[in-house]
């Protein structure tokens, strides 16, 4: 089955939703970034993975830098229910790599290439779990993202890239039993963005930028076996496979930034990122063969989920300690809004991060970034199906950095 990166959206609203970020949004892009809960991203750019938020940014290199990040999420989600029981730790840990790599052209010109992801979740599940529809959930997603910058004057810089995004997911959904199968899916794609950035430098000490990424319309096409395939009467009887598709909207992201070195010795930045969560629309996966009794979209219909997804902020502050020329602290705090309605599908709730972070400049071509942060979700309970679950949990990100400049 090829999934492009629409299977993002598709396996994340089928299951419980990773606790780090507002629906399914990924945000580890780096550690220095971590360390300051993300906050300026889009003005600092103090290395290479500053690509992920800016292009514009790499106006501000006079060398070439290579940035390799990994970040390590553990979250600890718990879904609880008087009536259909507990499940715990649904969303298991996942890694998050990255690599950016920015090089300078001329006084005016540069390119880079970011490697990193936008989207992703991963949730499981226990086999027996009855409360309604539950299963597995798997997603990689890779954007590569090819950016040029132009540098107008001592003030004034401007970027753009493209987008070309790879994802694999598998999605397995049943109800109650394991053997009662809902939905099966599996395959990879993929799709296409662009992004534009500007970065306005008042002066050495201070600056202010803005970025934006670009919706992303998709088509997902496959191979699909579920219960509205049943060749009886019987959902859960004998299931047939066939070609499915669907159309979806992943949402577009702006950001705004900025920086000030307020003393030699002390920073502070801050960030708004807006998403417009509302193009994502409803889930409807279509195919002539199927017919969707269960859920009462009819015949020409694999499956529907209505979803009610409203634009949400994240507000972002943070502040760096030039403690010597070797060693910069960071700390930040953030707070990312509820983007969906909450349910069973994606428990969405308001997430404060709590992060501080280190860099260590072993040379002047050599530095490491290593970062952390709680993010606490709060509790949150909602009615699905006549039922009545409350979902709770926190995550736990772990982050480190390599930056080499040639």
């Amino acid at each position: 089955m090829r999934i492009n990166k629409v299977a993002l959206a598709v396996t994340a609203l089928l299951a419980a939703s990773q606790v780090h970020a507002a629906g399914f949004q990924v945000s580890e892009h780096s550690a220095s970034g971590l360390g300051r809960a993300f906050a300026g991203e889009a003005a600092i750019g103090d290395d290479a993975a500053s690509l992920a938020r800016n292009p514009a940014l790499m106006a501000t290199f006079d060398k070439a830098q290579l940035s390799v990040v990994g970040s390590y999420v553990s979250p600890e989600i718990d879904v609880t229910s008087d009536t259909a029981g507990n499940a715990n730790d649904v969303a298991p840990a996942q890694a998050v790599p990255a690599m950016y790599y920015i090089q300078p052209i001329n006084d005016q010109w540069a390119a880079g290439l970011a490697v990193y992801s936008n989207y992703g979740t991963g949730t499981e599940y226990p086999d027996g779990y009855n409360g309604t529809i539950a299963g597995t959930t798997h997603i990689v997603s890779v954007n590569f993202n090819p950016n040029i910058s132009y540098r107008v004057n001592d003030e004034l810089s401007f970027g753009a890239g493209v987008s070309l995004v790879y994802a694999t997911a598998e999605l397995k959904r049943h109800a109650g039993s394991i053997d009662n199968n809902v939905a099966n899916m599996e395959g990879d794609g993929y799709g296409f963005g662009w992004n534009v950035g500007a970065l306005y430098e008042i002066n050495k000490n201070n600056r202010l930028g803005i970025s934006y990424k670009s919706k992303v319309k998709t088509e997902l096409e496959g191979d699909y076996t579920g219960s509205s395939t049943a060749t009886g009467l019987n959902p859960f009887g004998e299931q047939n496979t066939v070609d499915g598709t669907l159309d979806i909207n992943l949402p577009s992201i702006l950001e705004v930034s900025g920086y000030h070195k307020l003393s030699d010795k002390f920073a502070v930045s801050y960030s708004w990122q807006y998403t417009t969560w509302s193009d994502f629309g409803d889930i409807e996966a279509e195919g002539a063969d199927c017919n969707d009794v269960i859920g009462g979209g009819g015949q020409g219909v694999c499956l529907i989920k209505e979803e009610d997804f409203s634009n949400s902020s994240r507000y972002a502050v943070g502040g760096e300690y030039y403690l010597s020329e070797a060693i910069t602290l960071r700390a930040g705090y953030a707070l990312d809004e509820q983007a969906g309605e909450s349910t069973l599908a994606i428990p969405d709730t308001d997430r404060h991060w709590y992060t501080a972070g280190v860099t260590y400049k072993a040379s002047q071509a050599l530095s490491f970034d290593f970062a952390a942060a709680l993010v606490a979700g709060k509790e949150i309970t909602f009615v699905e199906s006549n039922q009545t679950f409350t979902s709770s949990g926190d995550a736990y990100i772990y982050s480190a950095q390599m930056n080499y400049s040639f």
